[in-house]
């Protein structure tokens, strides 16, 4: 049977057409009219030209593989990934303060994009290990161990966007089994280091005490024993805080008060579990001691850790800034860019906000402004509907998988290529803060473009196995 028998030509068609969307785009972001030499290597779309006929070799040798070299090959690449990473951190060349680039001449290559390859691969063999079980507390911190201790590196390196997509392994938990209660708690602790800044101390608490046991009883149940629970926290919070107003005045604030009684309670809770063997509430627990630990750090990270740029748009995004030609400047010309484009666009090479350089990284993370300055709504709404027909073909592909190993890996590259998609194009709409992430296979760049094929290109090759071995069993 030919090598390339069972390989899901839709899947590869998609592929092929995002990428040649991607070529146009960057030609047409960086094209010079004035340039001597069109075809010269200087010019940003010769090289991506250059970088997409790397990655259709590299995607070949990726089918040319067997399919079980890539499952050997996940835990040496996953420790090859780590090492990548470090090395990265310490003698990594530093750019748009992010220490996570190797340069070599004219060159640089950005190893987390490859660690996330490495990832989703560990992920896959750890998950579909024969005695595997996402319900048992031990396998659970095995898979969060392999997904936190890059997340880890990156954001040492300064890099918390690219860090930030490894959350999307979370939608691959739930996929596998992860109680879609747990995930709630789960996100929330994502969600609290942005709150923060919006609330006061006593309202995050009382918000993460509600969520974590609401969570707790859609997974157990026992609505009412919870409720007399809550009512237990609220009542001797309330108690303390009246002694304590009674014996000495102003010594302790509700705040502090709500949470001696939330401790208290902490530890009934884990006492109860333990008698009544209930390993959700050991998982719950865990999770709201860690948040309770996490939220003091936030202003240690947003201050100490975080670098000016960083802290800018954070607070632009949450409308605690107006900065209109500093953090603002490039999400507001992207949006003046992409309104301006109108239901068909301007046209190839007649975006103005593009051409006169108004968009800042318009051939990087901002390409998505040329497709929406250029081609209009209709353009945009094309590129889209590509990608969502490409994740959707990697859900499905994952779903006829006839091993775990496929299945999980397939619905770790989905997870990834929904999380860049929704990021970038949010960043360049303005729902979501500036992170930096590349738009995939579109952004100029030949670490993202080569390390996306690799990505999609394993997954194509573990569903061609699968339907050969169909076939043959058929015939």
């Amino acid at each position: 049977m030919r090598i390339f028998d069972g390989v899901d030509r839709w899947t590869v068609l998609l592929y092929l057409l995002i990428v040649a969307a991607g070529c146009l785009s960057i030609f047409s972001a960086s094209y010079d009219p004035e340039a001597a030499d069109p075809f010269s290597f200087d010019h940003f779309y010769m090289k991506q030209i250059v970088w997409v006929g790397f990655a259709f070799v590299v995607g070949l040798v990726v089918l040319l593989l067997d399919d079980r070299f890539y499952h050997m090959l996940a835990y040496p690449a996953y420790i090859g990934g780590l090492l990548l990473l470090l090395l990265a951190l310490a003698v990594g060349k530093e750019v748009n303060g992010a220490k996570a680039w190797f340069e070599f001449g004219s060159f640089r290559v950005q190893p987390v994009e490859f660690a996330k390859i490495a990832t989703a691969l560990a992920l896959a063999r750890v998950m579909s290990e024969y005695s595997f079980s996402i319900s048992r507390p031990g396998d659970l911190m095995k898979v969060g161990m392999v997904i936190c201790i890059p997340l880890g590196i990156i954001i040492l390196q300064n890099d918390t966007g690219s860090g930030i997509v490894l959350c999307s392994f979370l939608f691959v938990l739930y996929r596998e089994g992860l109680n879609k209660w747990l995930c709630i708690p789960v996100l929330l602790i994502a969600a609290l280091f942005i709150f923060s800044f919006l609330l006061t101390p006593l309202t995050l608490l009382v918000v993460l005490i509600l969520v974590c046991t609401l969570s707790e009883v859609m997974m157990n149940g026992m609505w009412r024993s919870r409720v007399v629970f809550l009512a237990g926290i609220g009542l001797t919070a309330g108690v303390l805080f009246a002694v304590a107003a009674l014996i000495a005045p102003g010594a302790i604030d509700f705040y502090h008060a709500l949470l001696i009684a939330t401790l208290l309670a902490v530890v009934f809770a884990l006492v109860y579990a333990l008698r009544a063997n209930l390993r959700n509430i050991y998982i719950m627990l865990a999770i709201f001691v860690g948040s309770l630990v996490f939220l003091p750090t936030t202003g240690y990270i947003f201050e100490s850790i975080l670098k000016e740029h960083q802290q800018n748009r954070i607070l632009s995004f949450l409308g605690l800034r107006s900065d209109p030609l500093g953090a603002d400047y490039n999400v507001n010309q992207a949006k003046i860019a992409i309104g301006s484009g109108g239901l068909f666009g301007k046209g190839l090479l007649q975006g103005t906000q593009i051409k006169y350089g108004f968009v800042p990284e318009r051939h990087t993370d901002f390409i998505f402004c040329t497709v929406g300055e250029e081609w209009g709504f209709v353009g945009t709404m094309t590129v889209l509907a590509l990608f969502c027909l490409l994740i959707l073909r990697l859900m499905r592909m994952g779903e006829r998988q006839e091993e775990p190993f496929g299945r999980i890996y397939c619905y770790s590259v989905a997870a990834i290529l929904l999380f860049h998609v929704l990021v970038n194009v949010g960043m360049t709409i303005g729902l979501m803060p500036v992170m930096g992430i590349p738009l995939p296979f579109m952004s100029y760049g030949g670490s993202s473009l080569i390390a996306f094929t690799i990505l999609v290109f394993i997954a194509i090759r573990l569903d061609a196995s699968t339907r050969q071995f169909s076939w043959t069993n058929h015939y």
